[in-house]
């Protein structure tokens, strides 16, 4: 069997092996591919994996050896789903494999805004604590976390999870979720609820025509000016100018987000350059930890796959 990885670097930029999916064929890799070089690099292989490179019904059509992709996420947006089930082709993705680093990427943006290590650790850096009159100094207003309203738009394996980790700070959870029943200690709300209550609104839900742009001039206009908002699930389930706008004119406290509508950004985009913007660069997912298991599992896929009992499929 021909395997091409379209755009390996992200999930093994050299700290990893593909040593267990070599043994199962011929393995070429590519660090990137950009859309005009799919299919030429593709050509012969009887099998794709994919990260971010689309793989289009356009491009199936000229794929004539193709019979599976692999996708190395859990989101499969990137491969026309449709068209690879018309031609028998399977696609299979990989689930949850980043569900603890995502949770505590979150809970790291939460903890930048409420006490702001970094910032104090650079001010250390330069002497400022040396040179102070005082034994302590700050330039923020802390907050405590416990007591406080934490909302979750979504309740899927990362939202559950951050969930778990809120009611161990001794936040109160509330949640909008499709779910009938909810684990326990996590209250079922309307959004307009969640929106007015929130202290803390995390965004986990997956991004449908109905919520994209969830959080707009509108939502915003329904939470609090001291609300701090995180969004580690998809860029599109926020209007980015709106947000800024909400930011610079102190309608909102805080946005964090390791996700961008565009990625990567552009340089004008107006959340890079304000002090309450806390970007990362979608970087939740890509823990060592999280990164072993993406590639063991999609190799996993991959072997069931060869076996006649493909897993994982979408």
């Amino acid at each position: 069997m021909k395997i091409v990885i379209l755009d390996g670097f992200t999930a093994n930029p050299g700290d990893l092996s593909w040593a267990e999916l070599e043994a199962l064929g011929q393995v070429t890799v590519y660090e990137r591919t950009l859309p005009s070089e799919t299919v030429a690099r593709a050509a012969e292989a009887d099998m794709v994996l994919t990260n971010k490179v689309v793989v289009s019904k356009e491009v199936m059509d000229q794929l004539p050896h193709l019979k599976y992709i692999g996708v190395l996420a859990t989101g499969y947006n990137v491969v026309d789903v449709e068209a690879a089930h018309q031609r028998g082709i399977i696609v299979t993705n990989v689930p949850a494999y980043s569900t603890e680093s995502v949770a505590q990427m979150v809970f790291a943006h939460l903890l930048t805004v409420t006490n702001r290590t970094e910032h104090y650790a650079q001010e250390n850096r330069q002497g400022r604590w040396s040179r102070n009159a005082d034994f302590c100094y700050w330039d923020f207003s802390h907050m405590e976390l416990a007591g406080k309203t934490f909302g979750i738009v979504g309740l899927g394996n990362i939202g559950r999870r951050v969930a778990e980790i809120a009611l161990a700070f001794g936040m109160k959870v509330k949640a909008v979720s499709s779910k009938t029943t909810l684990p326990a200690g996590i209250e079922k709300v309307s959004l307009e609820a969640l929106l007015a209550t929130a202290d803390v609104l995390s965004l986990h839900c997956p991004l449908t025509d109905s919520t994209r742009h969830l959080i707009n001039a509108d939502t915003l206009a329904k939470m609090k000016s001291s609300a701090i908002l995180i969004n580690t699930g998809r860029g599109s389930l926020i209007d980015d100018q709106a947000v800024a706008d909400a930011l610079a004119d102190g309608r909102l406290a805080a946005f964090c987000a390791d996700v961008l509508t565009q990625e990567p950004p552009l340089a004008d985009n107006p959340l890079l350059k304000l002090p309450n913007a806390f970007i990362t660069p979608h970087i939740a997912w890509a823990s060592k930890e999280a990164r072993v298991r993406l590639i063991q599992v999609a190799t996993n896929n991959v072997r069931a796959f060869l076996s006649g009992t493909p897993q994982n499929v979408v």
